[in-house]
């Protein structure tokens, strides 16, 4: 059955990525329906309003925690996360092991008004047209996928697709040679993974090593085990202009109130 993992925690991002070429050949981006961008670019959202910028994130199950809110409407969790003070939402695409839907995020999209972030393991092309079509303003690509070979094409050209689409893209790093590799690149953003993908481990001292002696302009997001706003001073002084949080929010019951609290913290 597609989307099972192994009890034992190595080489995830492999099964992670062959979950995704399952998806695409199941036809799960071969979405009908559409939706508007937001009028926000999603580059722009840590300078839009006072405190921190949350990008909090809609996923009801994930490899490292399985559940972590039972199935209910994507649309109401949005306009409570928005209330709350979130700058900007992540939600889910991937339907093995996260749950998630090119379906979920268009209901998200026709809900509220803020930049969102599609979220998923991309390795096709297919996935970053669905991204234009169900309004995505920025789509997640993940550094380490394209360097390890399991996306179908070089990042340089996925990144040129979705501008195309009119969509920024995020990529993700969880090092500095990473770093190094997505700064070449043309992303819009810049995303440092609290998580190491192959081992499902946290250390949000990844994010303070990989930002030590970053120059570049373009805005960093700082991803993965943010649990309290302690965690959002930290990693603020680490040089991170935004967070995304999915867990520590939508594990709670107020997601209102977990992300006003969150927002702030500084």
């Amino acid at each position: 059955m597609a989307g099972g993992l192994p009890s034992a925690k190595k080489n995830i991002l492999a099964k992670l990525a062959a979950n995704s070429r399952s998806a695409v050949k199941d036809g799960t981006y071969e979405v009908v329906d559409s939706a508007a961008q937001s009028e926000i670019r999603f580059s722009r959202i840590g300078g839009r309003q006072a405190g921190a910028h949350i990008i909090s994130e809609i996923k009801f199950a994930s490899p490292s925690y399985d559940t972590i809110r039972s199935m209910e409407d994507p649309a109401g969790l949005a306009v409570e996360m928005v209330e709350g003070g979130a700058a900007a939402l992540s939600v889910l695409t991937q339907p093995y092991l996260f749950k998630g839907s090119p379906e979920y995020f268009i209901k998200v999209r026709k809900a509220v008004s803020v930049p969102m972030l599609m979220k998923d393991i991309v390795v096709d092309r297919a996935q970053v047209e669905a991204a234009g079509r169900i309004g995505a303003d920025c789509i997640l690509l993940i550094q380490a996928i394209f360097d390890k070979g399991y996306a179908s094409g070089e990042i340089g050209d996925f990144i040129e697709m979705a501008h195309g689409c009119g969509v920024q893209v995020l990529l993700e790093v969880h090092d500095k040679t990473e770093l190094k590799s997505a700064l070449s690149t043309k992303c819009d953003v810049i995303g440092v993974n609290n998580r190491n993908l192959d081992t499902l481990e946290i250390s949000l001292d990844t994010t303070k090593s990989v930002l030590e002696g970053y120059s570049d302009d373009r805005p960093v997001v700082s991803e993965s085990g943010i649990k309290d706003p302690s965690h959002i001073r930290y990693l603020s002084g680490c040089g991170a202009d935004a967070f995304l949080v999915g867990t520590a929010i939508m594990g709670q019951n107020s997601v209102r109130e977990s992300v006003r609290v969150l927002a702030e913290s500084l």
